[in-house]
């Protein structure tokens, strides 16, 4: 490995993290090293339980007798107290009895949401229902989305099947949905919101009744679209911190978020309107943010170690960004979203287009070769051996 921070696009110039023949005959390492270091780990591990006179894992927990302090703590070290933990009397074994059941039989998408979309999921035909949530309605939508995956893995048209939730969901709502499942959210959301996403898509937005503007409070919680590979989320209103954390492929847009938005982003798109909390994009290597600087602050509260700060002047750019609106308007009939498409053109100035430095020189790297006819593949694989080399 040697850090390309391509993992997710099959185009790992070394063959590790790619399903590409071409690209695997690359790898210089073999299945049966990781084997064989696998087995030097079970060997010194059954070493050291013959040591202790065990058979089994098993036999080893809860036998807290058998733990002893290094004598060569440092001074931080010592002030730890451990004497709950190695003064047990009697060890406390682990007993398959004893494990938590999570009583999946009662989430709402066993007890509810399969059972009113199975008739029309064997037929692939579209469908959509309302549900109420409350905060202890965690991961809705997930099994649905599994069995999804299961049967037609991400070919599903979108908006295949939609699912309307009224009320305050739960942590983890929408995660990991596939490509032809749609989570609507009137009301509001907890932390996690879109954990995962993988080809899905999210709308939330406040109940029509309330009498707050959207885009001056909070709507989800923290952590929003951690670890987000495809699929689009459209958010009327704040975000709490780390918004679209470890994003690489999703489609994003909220008006506001807090502290570390798009922090570790490798791909995808985030189209941010309002402000954002201190140190946004760090840690940012991929992907493409617009953002919404209407008092021409931003440049305070970015974290410009690998991204630069740019006016959106492309015309793909300006393209894609009014495209994004469109369809955040169409979603959520968000008021922000709309006043700015009203007057797109002179709103434009109001935008900062933030891009890491290192993507932007390999997206260029790509676009000159293939001007001199090379395929996008083999464009792409070019350019990472050029980087590589620089």
């Amino acid at each position: 490995c040697r850090m390309m921070r391509v993992c997710n696009l099959d185009t790992c110039p070394f063959g590790i993290a790619t399903q590409n023949e071409e690209l695997r005959k690359r790898f210089k390492g073999k299945p049966e090293y990781v084997m064989n270091f696998m087995l030097f780990i079970a060997q010194e591990l059954r070493e050291i339980m013959a040591k202790l006179g065990f058979r089994s894992i098993d036999e080893m927990v809860g036998h807290t007798e058998c733990l002893q302090v290094r004598p060569e703590l440092k001074k931080r070290q010592k002030m730890l107290d451990l004497s709950d933990l190695l003064g047990q009397a009697h060890p406390v074994h682990y007993q398959a009895s004893d494990a938590y059941d999570f009583k999946l039989e009662e989430t709402l998408d066993h007890k509810e949401i399969l059972p009113r979309f199975m008739p029309y999921l064997k037929n692939k035909q579209s469908h959509e229902e309302t549900f109420k949530v409350s905060s202890t309605d965690r991961t809705v939508g997930t099994l649905f989305g599994s069995l999804i995956t299961t049967m037609f893995k991400n070919t599903l048209p979108e908006d295949t099947f939609t699912i309307h939730c009224v009320g305050g969901a739960g942590q983890s709502f929408g995660a990991f949905i596939p490509q032809g499942l749609t989570l609507e959210v009137t009301g509001d959301s907890n932390d996690y919101f879109g954990k995962g996403l993988s080809g899905g898509k999210l709308i939330i937005k406040p109940d029509p009744r309330s009498g707050f503007a959207a885009e001056e409070n909070v709507i989800i919680g923290n952590v929003a679209l951690y670890g987000a590979t495809s699929g689009k989320a459209f958010i009327r209103g704040k975000a709490g911190e780390r918004f679209c954390v470890r994003n690489s492929g999703a489609t994003a847009v909220v008006e506001g978020c807090g502290d570390h938005g798009l922090e570790y982003m490798t791909g995808g798109t985030a189209v941010i309107l309002g402000k954002t909390g201190k140190n946004f994009a760090a840690g940012m290597s991929g992907g493409i943010a617009y953002v919404l600087d209407t008092d021409h602050d931003l440049y305070l509260r970015i974290n410009r170690e690998l991204v630069s700060m740019e006016a959106v002047t492309g015309k793909a750019d300006m393209e894609e960004l009014q495209e994004i609106l469109k369809e955040h308007v169409a979603a959520t009939d968000s008021s922000v979203a709309k006043k700015i498409l009203e007057h797109f053109e002179e709103n434009l100035k109001n935008f900062k287009k933030i891009v890491p430095k290192d993507y932007q020189i390999m997206k260029d790297s790509i676009k000159a070769l293939q001007d001199k006819g090379f395929h996008q593949e083999e464009a792409e694989l070019k350019a990472f051996e050029m980087a590589f080399q620089r």
